[in-house]
């Protein structure tokens, strides 16, 4: 038989209800305190402790230093990638439908999604900005003309270690979204236009006005009440 990894451990080390608390609550990718980590997750903050230290050594979180304080963060990219695909596979539990602002526009660690996030995926492959290429995606000449105006240097992208632009499911529409190199400089730099904003805690983003007259104006963009 062909010897594939042994998936069951870092399963059961993220299926707990605890550590799954905590580690959807550093989906944003920022760092957060343990205290922090255990208010969100209902526990003690001896709870939490032992929680945290399963996860270090699992090498799913890592420690950064905050002052006097530690901070906790995913150890990197791909973690973030399991939780989102674990979520998008899960039941969606119909007592507790996602809140508005989370499902319009969320950072899915570091790239755009929900409804904002999927409809500019769209956006883009219905233009011919972006291509189709089996599970990821290439830029068309008008879709470098297009990204290079809003000052993305996609040559630079494209050298990373990381995919220049793969889909990704989302949890909540169940549809694509942009993920990737691409992906993540579109949300910094939707950032940098204030064309939405990263409130002080949580994954959900507000879609300013701003930014819903840019994308108006420029993708035709039909969007919802944010």
């Amino acid at each position: 038989m062909l010897a594939l990894p042994d998936v069951s451990g870092v399963a059961a080390l993220m299926a707990e209800p605890t550590r799954a608390a905590i580690l959807t609550r550093l989906l944003d990718g920022r760092p957060r305190a343990a205290g922090e980590l255990a208010a969100c997750a209902g526990v003690s903050a001896q709870a939490a402790s032992n929680h945290l230290s399963r996860l270090l050594a699992s090498g799913l979180v890592v420690v950064r230093p905050a002052g006097r304080q530690r901070h906790y963060a995913l150890s990197k990219r791909e973690v973030a990638e399991a939780l989102e695909a674990l979520a998008a596979l899960a039941p969606q539990p119909a007592a507790s439908p996602v809140p508005l602002g989370l499902r319009f526009a969320r950072t899915c660690y570091d790239h755009l999604a929900g409804t904002l996030g999927v409809a500019l995926t769209e956006a883009f492959l219905e233009k011919g900005l972006l291509l189709k290429d089996g599970p990821r995606y290439r830029t068309s000449p008008k879709g470098e003309a297009h990204f290079a105006g809003w000052g993305l240097g996609l040559t630079a992208l494209r050298q990373g270690r990381r995919p220049f632009a793969r889909a990704c499911l989302d949890w909540s529409e169940r549809r694509p979204h942009l993920a990737g190199a691409l992906g993540a400089a579109l949300l910094e730099k939707f950032l940098q236009l204030r064309w939405v904003a990263r409130p002080s805690s949580g994954r959900a983003l507000r879609l300013t006005l701003g930014g819903r007259r840019a994308l108006e104006s420029q993708l035709h963009l039909r969007l919802p009440p944010s």
